[in-house]
């Protein structure tokens, strides 16, 4: 009897009862789907050792596959929810009821805490764009800019677009230090799944036109702190953006691998030590890149062929 490890290297016997399954159609199939499970694992083992409570979603944008820890979990998104602000600004642009070009004069009464560049502008002096501002929001996070934007738009209107993409979860309660909301519970919230989902309906230019999709993406992939861009290599492109209270840290986006694009959000909460939630972030980033990069960059039998 011939070892059917023997027989798999010979077509014509493949077709025999009981070979099929050793000759797929297509080889890098059970190879791919063995790294995704070893993925998957060593995700589940970051969630373990993390002292608090995590969400996770990883959708792959090129085969649709996606892993999941407690997706479905609302989560506090401290300033990972100005993702929903930007797109919604985008949206606004494109029905025409505002442009990206519209002029704002910094105002004093405008200016909060945790607003690095805002605070460092001359009022009734100063004129940014709206489109200036977003950049200020998702570069440094900057509160004051996010304030004016929420403004601009509405938050009725921002809760109205997540609601019309089902994002029943996902909603905008407060503006940026608004402590006294904070305090009655009105938390700016969101699910790993719905997440997920807001960033990748984007992605495939299901809310926004070509031209609008491109510059939301590049607004988003502005340098920042983050730490799951720190999880990446240096020349890695990532639309992101992170958030942090006390006992939460948060980054969300997509990150765009050549051939190979994915999404990520990672969300966590009930901290015990707020660095290891950081810890976390930067070790799953690396993880996933890992996964894709290889993906990317591997022939249908697994060899990876790097430029040179």
């Amino acid at each position: 009897m011939m070892p059917k490890l023997l027989l798999c290297l010979l077509p014509a016997i493949c077709v025999q009862p009981g070979y099929a399954q050793c000759c797929p159609e297509n080889p890098q199939a059970v190879k791919r789907q063995v790294l995704w499970q070893k993925l998957q694992d060593e995700l589940r083992a970051v969630d373990q050792q993390l002292d608090g409570v995590m969400g996770l979603a990883v959708k792959d944008l090129t085969s649709g596959e996606e892993f999941f820890i407690n997706a479905d979990e609302i989560m506090p998104q401290a300033s990972s929810i100005k993702i929903a602000v930007l797109a919604n600004l985008y949206l606004q642009a494109q029905q025409g009821k505002l442009k990206l070009t519209d002029a704002y004069t910094v105002r004093t009464e405008d200016l909060v805490p945790g607003s690095d560049i805002m605070l460092g502008l001359t009022p009734l002096t100063t004129r940014l764009t709206l489109r200036d501002l977003a950049t200020m929001m998702v570069a440094v996070s900057d509160n004051s800019a996010t304030n004016v934007l929420i403004d601009r738009l509405g938050m009725d209107n921002v809760n109205a677009m997540l609601e019309g993409l089902g994002l029943h979860g996902t909603r905008l309660r407060r503006k940026m230090m608004d402590l006294k909301a904070a305090g009655e519970g009105r938390e700016n919230v969101s699910t790993p799944r719905e997440m997920m989902t807001l960033l990748e309906i984007t992605y495939r230019r299901q809310l926004l036109n070509k031209d609008m999709t491109e510059d939301f993406l590049h607004v988003l992939s502005t340098h920042k702190q983050s730490a799951l861009l720190e999880g990446l290599p240096d020349d890695a492109i990532a639309a992101t953006k992170p958030g942090e209270l006390e006992a939460v840290r948060n980054d969300s986006g997509i990150i765009l691998v050549r051939n190979r694009p994915y999404v990520l959000c990672v969300m966590t909460a009930y901290l015990k030590d707020e660095h290891s939630g950081s810890a976390a972030i930067r070790k799953i980033a690396a993880l996933t890149y890992s996964y894709f990069d290889r993906l990317s960059r591997a022939s249908e039998y697994g060899r990876v062929v790097s430029p040179k």
